[in-house]
């Protein structure tokens, strides 16, 4: 006698499970390591005091009057707004009909809405883009403020640290610890102190086989606990200048990595427009909304970021 399968039956429930499972990785290191700040106007302004360079001649005669030499005058640098959306219509049917996974299909896609838009700003971070006023709006990314870098010899670099001028790339070159530490101490001497180095996927895997040997094995051991400051830090590179925490960003360019002090690294985003939910008239039986943000990155301290152009 033939046995009665599970395939020859009629009626059986169909067996999907309510945990769903984002594929696209929503990790934005470079964002979220970023203090967020509330601005005010389109274009956001902050001012930057350079100090007179240390001396070993500051010794002066008994009773004599003095040398009055005033400060330099503060940079005034700025940074403008752009406007980042994320739209989506949800038909009213598609909302009340019963759904594995979430309750409310609207809610849901503000959700991933959300996240897009979060990687969204981290990979313009990560872009070749100069600051502009015009419509539509683009606030400088990070290359358009970095002064201490290591380039090829055919590369244009960019000779105004504001925000307002993209380079033009050089030959490909293989990584060296050598380059970074070139940066790492260019950084430090114009009074920064970088913790980050932000590499892509691929300039991940070629760092880690550059320091294979020389790396510490030992655990670090902490006298009390210490809270975590660094997002997305996989692995430390010990510098004559500091520590470095190697982050992996998947929106970083591969051609690049960059040195960047997190103390010194800001979003602003005017009130009200960071991930606020703008909800749309129906014209029709949905319900339709966006995700707007209208934001911008501010580097406090320009000189205390570097980068390593030009990588094959």
């Amino acid at each position: 006698m033939a046995t009665y399968k599970a395939s020859d039956a009629i009626g059986e429930r169909e067996d999907l499970s309510d945990i769903i499972t984002k594929i696209d990785p929503d990790e934005t290191p470079l964002f979220s390591n970023m203090k967020k700040v509330t601005t005010k106007g389109i274009t956001h302004e902050w001012q930057v005091q350079e100090l007179a360079s240390a001396v070993s001649t500051n010794y002066v005669n008994e009773g004599a009057d003095y040398s009055y030499v005033n400060p330099s005058p503060t940079s005034r640098l700025g940074n403008v707004h752009q406007i980042f959306a994320q739209s989506a219509s949800v038909s009213n049917t598609l909302d009340v009909v019963d759904k594995a996974g979430r309750e409310r299909e609207t809610a849901y896609v503000k959700i991933l809405k959300g996240l897009e838009q979060r990687r969204d700003i981290d990979k313009s971070l990560c872009a070749s883009i100069a600051k502009s006023s015009s419509d539509p709006r683009k606030f400088g990314t990070i290359e358009t403020w970095i002064s201490n870098v290591s380039s090829a010899g055919d590369a244009t670099d960019i000779t105004a640290f504001d925000g307002s001028a993209v380079r033009t790339d050089g030959t490909g070159r293989s990584l060296t610890l050598a380059m970074v530490d070139t940066v790492m101490q260019a950084c430090y001497e114009d009074g920064g102190n970088p913790d980050m180095l932000v590499v892509s996927p691929s300039k991940k895997a070629t760092f880690s086989d550059l320091s294979s040997g020389s790396v510490v094995t030992n655990q670090l051991h902490m006298t009390s606990a210490k809270e975590a400051t660094i997002i997305g830090g996989v692995s430390m590179y010990l510098t004559d200048f500091g520590t470095l925490n190697v982050t992996i960003d998947r929106n970083m360019q591969s051609d690049r990595v960059y040195l960047l002090d997190s103390e010194h690294l800001q979003m602003g985003s005017l009130p009200g427009r960071s991930f606020s939910v703008n909800d749309v008239a129906p014209t029709g039986d949905a319900t339709k909304f966006a995700i707007i943000s209208e934001t911008t990155f501010i580097p406090r301290a320009p000189k205390s970021m570097g980068a390593v152009y030009d990588l094959s």
